[in-house]
């Protein structure tokens, strides 16, 4: 039976191809194949030109002029950030704080309420699939405050033990950090059902959604989360902007992660008051014209449609793994029934940076490393993988020769 393509779930490929100046580039005389897409994704021209628009027409600083340009430039910013709300669902505006990108949205959560509500002797909880960025944050609190890091192992597919984490809640439990989807692996955790046995036992829960939120429908009230971390760059915005959601209340309990101009009520020598948030984390001058293509990329991927892209991206999943899964001699590192789309391999003697620069010579872009996820190749005992990380502008034909040029690799190396 042959591989199955299901082009009729975007049957308009190249239209949103064309959207994205990126695609047409060339690397020497070869089509770029860009499948890199779980580090950065690229940009339409929607994004592009309503960043240039703003910047050259538009721009001014915010928050602080009261002429009509400042608050117009006012008026463009907030608007990004109700529709980044309406997004993610988190239905008031005023939790959604703006940050430099998902690791400072973590780290944000860790300087202030790690120091707040987290002390000697407390719990927290991460798993053995995370990003460097939310093991590192917490390993840091915990060498300066005295509190205790606990790790939910993981299958031999990738999947989260979930009796474990049972057995790792306890009264002493402050906070679970966790990823919604893998960097490497691909898998989608179950964060309902963690959320929920979580704040049974009385802790607050953090995702890592950088992963996620470009590639699926993501739902804060649903999921019932604390906090929810993502970056612009890796869902067709710019890069220097993220996103840290955060429960209100929870907002308002915690203290300032930086201080100085414009997170404040009113300064004097001897005291200072602090804005309610999101203003209350948000110092200084903010990255306005980040913000401005968030909301751009925002619009367009809701065009789109992010079931659609799901679906879609799911096909190309499917159809990437049985395709590679046929290939001599590699290994598919992380096989969870429940996946994004990211197939992390490893192929015999060939180490990921000797794939990549081999197929880098016909025009095909992938990732090979440990991907900021050291604990994970620890795991799996790989030193490294290599990544191809999918989107909806990807098409089957790009996974074809993707096959076809790692068949010359195992050539080269036997």
């Amino acid at each position: 039976m042959g591989l199955n393509k299901k082009p009729e779930l975007m049957p308009e490929i190249e239209k949103i191809r064309a959207d994205f100046p990126m695609l047409s580039a060339k690397v020497g005389d070869r089509p770029l194949v860009y499948l890199d897409n779980a580090a950065t994704t690229h940009k339409p021209l929607a994004v592009i030109e309503r960043i240039r628009k703003f910047d050259s027409q538009q721009y001014a600083t915010v928050r602080r002029g009261s002429y009509r340009m400042g608050e117009w430039a006012t008026e463009m910013f907030e608007d990004s950030r109700k529709k980044v709300a309406a997004f993610i669902n988190a239905g008031d505006h005023r939790q959604i704080v703006f940050t430099s990108g998902a690791t400072m949205s973590m780290n944000l959560v860790a300087h202030s309420f790690g120091r707040k509500f987290i002390g000697a002797g407390d719990e927290i909880i991460i798993s053995n699939m995370e990003h460097h960025a939310n093991i590192v944050p917490w390993q840091l609190l915990c060498l300066e405050k005295g509190c205790v890091l606990k790790v939910i192992p993981i299958t031999d597919s990738g999947e989260l033990i979930m009796g474990e984490f049972d057995k790792l809640l306890s009264p002493k439990t402050k906070l679970v950090a966790i990823t919604h989807s893998s960097n490497v692996l691909g898998t989608v955790n179950p964060i309902k059902e963690i959320v929920k046995k979580a704040h049974a036992a009385g802790a607050k829960v953090l995702v890592d959604a950088a992963q996620s939120t470009p590639h699926m429908k993501i739902d804060v009230k649903e999921m019932d989360c604390d906090f929810l971390a993502f970056s612009g760059h890796k869902m067709y915005g710019p890069s220097g902007i993220g996103v840290l959601y955060g429960k209100y209340e929870v907002l308002e309990s915690m203290p300032p992660f930086l201080a100085g101009g414009d997170m404040i009520n009113s300064v004097t020598l001897a005291r200072t008051t602090f804005a309610k948030p999101p203003g209350r984390f948000e110092a200084g001058t903010p990255p306005i014209s980040q913000v401005i293509g968030l909301g751009a990329a925002v619009d367009y991927l809701s065009a789109i449609g992010l079931d659609r892209i799901s679906a879609y991206e799911q096909s190309l999943l499917e159809y990437g793994t049985e395709l590679l899964g046929k290939i001599d001699g590699l290994r598919i590192i992380g096989t969870a029934p429940h996946k994004a789309a990211i197939i992390s391999f490893w192929l015999g003697a060939a180490h990921p940076h000797d794939v990549i620069t081999i197929i880098d010579q016909d025009g095909i872009a992938v990732r090979g490393g440990h991907h900021c996820a050291q604990p994970v190749m620890e795991r799996f005992g790989i030193p490294a993988t290599t990544r191809a990380s999918l989107s909806f502008y990807n098409k089957y034909e790009e996974l074809d020769q993707l096959a076809e040029s790692l068949k010359k690799v195992i050539k080269v190396f036997g």
